[in-house]
This record gives structure tokens, C-alpha cells and sequence, in this order.
């Protein structure tokens, strides 16, 4: 704003002007204080670093029908740009008016005579044609929730073997009485997994299929790790009293799950670099031979996902027939998959409040993922609920439903993987205290109510 010395804030502008051949033009900008836009985007970006739901989905179709005009309203607000002035808003207003009544004008004189494609990235200049939707918005929701259904399956079963793989069974390396508490390995291996497929190569495997990418980051790595059953374990150690080996199974959890997501992005870009160096010294330019862009290509693809979907659900519920009566853990494991697609579709809904702030237009606390701290710490109460059941009741039913929700709902519901995710993107941001805040303030909240519901009616009626 102007002060009375007519000196003016440092602004950001952007314009885009027409001139026509007796001297008259047409000015269209936009200007925000660029500390303000700074600082908000800043935000936004680092609380989706790990997920967005479904608003992804919702950018590309916004696009699509956006991709003929300059700017609206609406595309202020999805980028985080709100104006707190009449006269920004009445310019808003003023711009989305004009550029609905008045004509273009013709080719030569609009013409710019730079070669401005050439100072665009090919990324940029393919941007209207990648983002126009190919399939209905309604077929895009049902093919993502059955990517990420198949893949969300598929992690519950990799974090089961990875159990049984280090657990006292075969490595001996976890166990339920100790800091190195049985999810661990695959907090550690997802953490790692997110460094490369949702951190270095998203874009990459995004240009072969978004479905495919939220697939597998959002569906197999947020399923492969567990926040609700970290949390669970540490819980039973307070409830036993001891309340060191919580704290420092807590400490050590987020020690080598951050640093599993720091060594996944490095080794990423190293190889990157690889493939980089490689291309460039056969001085060939190699385009990707599978891409999902068709209308066509999506149908078979989304078949393909259904076929398996089918497959993984029918194995799982004839194994559980064979299995339910004896209360296993293979009948936890595959009850767990029958019931692990809708925490993970639960989520990914939450997901959309990530970046989304608190307050009227958000303008509180945009750096905090709300969905992700939601999804977490009502996995992680959910958790000690049911563990508070299974005293309670202590059946080999109840045992065998109650586990086998713990770990397949809720285990999928809840995620390391996109926390290390938006940890990472914060501690490298400028604010690199909203990490800890923001870890801090999750697993404080999750032990806390978990204390509550778990640990107090254990010391208080003496469950064994």
C-alpha cells in the first residue's frame, strides 16, 4: 500500500497486455505483497508434501476448463492468494469482467515477437495438453479409489511379512516388549520407499499415470507404514510401566524414519544423476514408451486394477474361512485386507485439508497438513480402543476382529511415510521448527488420548 512519503511496498506483479495499432492497450495484473505471497506458498507447499486427496483430481479438471482464460478468483484461492483490500478484490472483479466482454484481437497484432516458447521448460509448454482430463471426473474417482485399494492391500501385506521377517520368529530384531517395536522396519523401508516414488521420481511416474503415483504413494507406502500401531506399541509400554522405553521408542521411531526418508531422497538423486549423465552422453532424447493418456489406455489400465482387486479380495476371504476358527495371525492378516481399501479411501479424503489452514480463507496455520494429523491421531484413538476391548473382553473372536481391524483399517488409515514426507519438506523449508512442532504436536496428542482410553482402564481394573 502507499505511504505518505509516496514511497511503495515491494510487490510481485504479473501483467499480460495487447496493443493495438492506434496506441490503445489493455493492462490485465495482479499484484501481492511478496513477503505475503512468500510466506503463504511456503506454507502450502511444505503441508503438501505428502498428500492432497482427491484435490488433485479436482486442479486437473479446473484446468482443463480454465486453460482459455487469464486468471480467476478461484484460481487465486487454490494457489493460496487471498485478497485482504476492497480495491484488490474490485480489480478481481473488474479483471474477470473484462476478459469475458472484450473480443480478441487478431493474430499479428497479438503476436509477440519474442520466441517465448523457447524460454518455457517442455513441461511448461505441454502443460494444457497433459492436464486436460481424459476421463470423466466420476471414472477418475473410481479409478483412483481402486488404485488405491489394490496398492493399499498390497502394503498391509508387506508390512506383515516385513513383521514376521524381523519379528522373533525368524530375525529376532523387534519384539512387542522392546524400543524396536514390531512396525519399525517398515516405518523404515516405507520411509526409504517415499524418499524415491513420492518425493525424487512422483513427477516422473505421474507423467505415466496419476493414478498409478497415488497409487503407490498415497495407497502402498501410506499403507506399508503405520503410525496408529507405533504409537499402540509405546502405549503398551507405558501401561507396563515403562514409561523410558516409550520415550525412547518414540525418539528412535522418528530418528531412523526421518533419516530413511532423507537417505531414500539423496540415493534418488544420485541416481537420477545417473540416468541424466547416461542420456546425455548418448546424446538421445528418450521419451517415456508407456504412457497412460488415453482415454482407452485408462479403461484397460482400471480393468487391470479391477481383475486384481478381485483376486487379492477372494484369495483373502477363502484363506480367512480356513483361518477365522483358529484365531492366527494369518486370519489377522487377511481380515486386515478385506478391510484395509476404506482407510485408506479415508485418508486419501482427508488429505484435501492439507494446506488448507484454519480461520475464514484459511489464513491460520496453512503449514500444518491438517488431514494427515486428523487421520493419525483418530487411527491412533481408534487403536487404543479396540486394544482396550480385546482386555476387556478377551475373546478368540473378539482378538481375531479386533486385531485385524488395528491392523487393516486402522493401519492403513494412519501413515509414517506422508508424515516423514511433510516432516522432511519443513525442516528444509525456511521455518524449520514447524517440523518438530508439528511431529511433536501428533505424538503428544496420540499418546495423550491414547493414555486415556488405553493405559488408565488398564492400571485401574488390572488387565493382565
Amino acid at each position: 500500500m502507499d505511504s505518505g512519503n509516496g514511497h511503495q511496498e515491494p510487490y510481485r506483479t504479473n501483467s499480460v497486455s495487447r496493443e493495438s495499432s492506434l496506441g490503445s492497450s489493455l493492462s490485465l495484473s495482479r499484484s501481492v505483497p511478496t513477503l505475503f505471497i512468500t510466506n503463504d506458498v511456503d506454507s502450502e507447499s511444505v503441508s503438501e508434501a505428502g498428500d492432497i486427496g482427491d484435490r488433485s483430481l479436482r486442479r486437473r479438471h479446473s484446468s482443463g476448463r480454465s486453460s482459455n482464460r487469464l486468471f480467476s478468483s478461484e484460481d487465486l484461492l487454490e494457489q493460496g492468494v487471498t485478497d485482504d483490500t476492497s480495491r484488490q478484490e474490485h480489480d478481481l472483479r473488474a479483471l474477470n469482467t473484462t476478459s469475458s466482454v472484450v473480443k480478441p484481437l487478431p493474430e499479428h497484432m497479438t503476436a509477440s515477437p519474442l520466441p517465448t516458447k523457447s524460454l518455457l521448460s517442455p513441461e511448461t509448454n505441454n502443460t494444457v495438453k497433459k492436464d486436460e482430463p481424459v476421463l470423466p471426473k466420476s471414472l477418475e474417482y473410481i479409478s483412483c479409489l481402486i488404485h488405491l485399494a489394490v496398492f493399499g492391500i498390497l502394503g498391509a501385506i508387506t508390512r506383515y511379512l516385513l513383521q514376521k521377517l524381523f519379528g522373533p520368529s525368524v530375525a529376532r530384531v523387534t519384539n512387542d516388549g522392546s524400543i524396536l517395536y514390531l512396525d519399525l522396519p517398515s516405518n523404515m523401508v516405507g520411509s526409504f520407499l517415499m524418499g524415491w516414488f513420492g518425493v525424487v521420481f512422483k513427477a516422473d511416474i505421474t507423467r505415466v499415470s496419476e493414478f498409478v503415483a497415488i497409487g503407490l504413494s498415497t495407497g502402498y507406502l501410506g499403507s506399508l507404514t503405520t503410525f496408529s500401531g507405533w504409537n499402540q506399541k509405546m502405549l503398551d509400554l507405558s501401561a507396563d510401566g515403562k514409561w523410558l522405553y516409550a520415550v525412547l521408542g518414540f525418539l528412535l521411531g522418528l530418528f531412523l524414519a526421518s533419516y530413511s526418508i532423507i537417505l531414500g531422497i539423496e540415493t534418488a538423486k544420485g541416481f537420477r544423476w545417473l540416468l541424466q549423465r547416461r542420456a546425455s552422453s548418448s546424446k538421445e532424447e528418450r521419451n517415456c514408451c508407456v504412457e497412460v493418456n488415453t482415454f482407452k489406455s485408462h479403461i484397460v489400465s482400471m480393468t487391470l486394477m479391477v481383475v486384481l482387486l478381485v483376486v487379492l479380495l477372494a484369495v483373502s476371504a477363502t484363506q480367512l474361512v480356513k483361518e477365522f476358527d483358529k484365531g492366527t495371525s494369518e486370519a489377522q492378516l487377511w481380515l486386515g485386507c478385506l478391510v484395509a481399501a476404506p482407510g485408506v479411501w479415508l485418508r486419501w479424503f482427508l488429505a484435501r485439508l492439507n494446506g488448507r489452514g484454519l480461520g475464514k480463507d484459511g489464513q491460520y496455520l496453512r503449514w500444518v497438513p491438517l488431514g494427515t494429523v486428523i487421520a493419525n491421531v483418530a487411527a491412533a484413538s481408534a487403536m487404543a480402543a479396540l486394544a482396550t476391548l480385546k482386555k476387556s473382553v478377551d475373546t478368540t473372536i473378539c482378538n481375531t476382529v479386533a486385531s485385524s481391524i488395528q491392523f487393516g483399517l486402522l493401519g492403513c488409515l494412519s501413515t509414517v511415510s506422508t508424515l516423514m514426507a511433510e516432516f522432511n519438506a519443513m525442516r528444509e523449508s525456511d521455518y524449520p521448527w514447524r517440523a518438530y512442532a508439528y511431529v511433536s504436536f501428533t505424538i503428544a496428542v496420540s499418546f495423550i488420548i491414547g493414555t486415556v482410553i488405553y493405559s488408565v482402564p488398564v492400571w485401574v481394573v488390572g488387565f493382565s
